[in-house]
């Protein structure tokens, strides 16, 4: 690690960890603005406005097919809606994968909502997991797994996620073979995009063309991050690491411009862990081995997300929690393109 990289010899004091939101439901992904607001995944169907003067209000979709997109609190993380990755249209509509009802779709600030995808080269889409727009409003969507029930997909050699991007020429699959696919990220130049392959326990990254064709896929950082490791969300700092969460094990990590991992913050139980990482390596993941796992701050930590006014305020996704926990970093996000003008 280079001596002068923001990270070195920070850690995160527990203490200093504090908290924001209340009853949310599978807060799983957050989008930041630069007015302080919050935008969070909310499995009631359709996401929390978390407001600068720190009160709340959900808005739920209203879908223009008549769809009902509620869901029970039983049946969240299975069935119903789902609303998993979420991006600001350049409009300020948000578009919303769907992890429940296996679509792309729209939300305006008010909570219509429209389905952009639900199918892409005459089949059915799969799990759409998470969406990113890039600085040419092309965007980057990603499919974890084609099989309905996404606990089918927890084993070692299933590797039908893939990525597509839409822009003018519309929607086109632009990397498959993918080993449950999760969330995406650009460099500060938008000349690599990468990717995370939760179930190879492992990023990945590929080139990116003028025309937004993706080459010479690579792993970036570790080849494999160790026991447990069940890569999910990532988001870039300023200076290049890149900072990263681990679903089950619940453990932030940084991998650093030069390929090294740190565990920032490691909150899950090694036993339990194991005992998943067994089951996985067997093909045999049960619903009651997958949710014996996941605790701390952010049980099934899931995502990072940088805001704050000088964007150095990070603030932790996940899948189980109620509200959301936040810490200062020592370096501050890159900006993504909704921060800019």
């Amino acid at each position: 690690m280079k001596n002068d990289n923001p990270i070195k010899g920070f850690s995160i004091d527990p203490k200093s960890i504090q908290f924001i939101g209340r009853g949310l439901q599978r807060p799983e992904c957050i989008l930041a603005e630069p007015d302080g607001s919050l935008w969070a995944a909310d499995a009631r169907g359709g996401v929390v406005h978390l407001h600068p003067d720190g009160s709340q209000s959900i808005i739920t979709q209203k879908h223009t097919s008549g769809i009902d997109l509620k869901s029970s609190d039983v049946s969240r993380f299975f069935e119903g809606t789902l609303p998993n990755g979420l991006a600001f249209a350049r409009n300020g509509d948000i578009l919303i994968s769907n992890f429940g009802t296996d679509c792309l779709e729209i939300m305006k600030r008010t909570g219509e909502t429209r389905v952009l995808f639900d199918t892409i080269d005459g089949k059915e889409i799969g799990k759409v997991n998470f969406v990113l727009r890039d600085s040419k409003d092309r965007l980057w969507i990603t499919i974890t797994t084609r099989k309905k029930n996404w606990i089918d997909a927890l084993v070692p050699d299933l590797d039908d996620g893939y990525i597509a991007r839409y822009d003018e020429r519309g929607i086109h699959i632009v990397a498959e073979g993918l080993h449950f696919t999760n969330e995406v990220r650009f460099d500060a130049n938008e000349e690599y995009l990468y990717v995370v392959e939760t179930t190879g326990g492992r990023i990945l990254r590929y080139r990116v063309d003028e025309k937004g064709d993706l080459h010479n896929k690579e792993i970036y950082g570790p080849t494999h991050m160790g026991v447990g490791a069940y890569p999910d969300g990532i988001a870039f700092d300023s200076y290049g690491n890149l900072w990263g969460t681990m679903v089950y094990s619940d453990k932030l990590f940084v991998i650093t411009p030069d390929g090294e991992m740190v565990i920032m913050l490691d909150e899950g139980d090694p036993e339990k862990v194991r005992q998943l990482d067994e089951a996985f390596y067997k093909r045999c993941v049960t619903n009651e081995i997958l949710f014996q796992t996941g605790r701390g701050i952010a049980p099934w930590m899931a995502s990072v997300t940088f805001g704050g006014p000088d964007l150095s305020t990070v603030y932790i996704g996940s899948l189980r929690a109620t509200n959301i926990p936040y810490f200062k970093s020592p370096v501050a996000g890159l900006p993504m393109v909704h921060w800019k003008k």
